[in-house]
């Protein structure tokens, strides 16, 4: 089971980053997923959701207008577009999926945005 997280970075203040977690060795088009960032010093914050169809998406308020979580499951990969990047956004981002009571969890990807 894998969830291998890319396409972090740095970027400056008002730019963008397009996140990507392919994920194997399990049903991923079965299983609710989601974004988790950690910044340092700080605990995990859930920062987006998605259902296995992609009927439906949720956000905190914190980044609510400005990423937007999508998923391919013919390509068991999920995506978090993120705009509007703020310093506070820096932080590693994980994907993570919950199936039932099973939960997966990727490598993580560090976010850095800094002028």
């Amino acid at each position: 089971i894998q969830l291998v997280a890319s396409g972090g970075g740095m970027v400056q203040p008002g730019g963008s980053l397009r996140l990507s977690c392919v994920g194997s060795g399990f049903s991923f088009s079965t299983t609710h997923m989601s974004w988790v960032r950690q910044a340092p010093g700080k605990g995990p914050e859930w920062v987006s959701g998605i259902n296995p169809r992609s009927t439906s998406a949720y956000y905190p308020d914190s980044v609510k207008g400005r990423f937007t979580i999508s998923r391919d499951n013919a390509k068991n990969t999920l995506y978090l577009q993120m705009n509007s990047l703020k310093p506070e956004d820096t932080a590693v981002y994980y994907c993570y999926g919950k199936e039932s009571d099973v939960e997966y969890w990727g490598q993580g990807t560090q976010v850095t945005v800094s002028s």
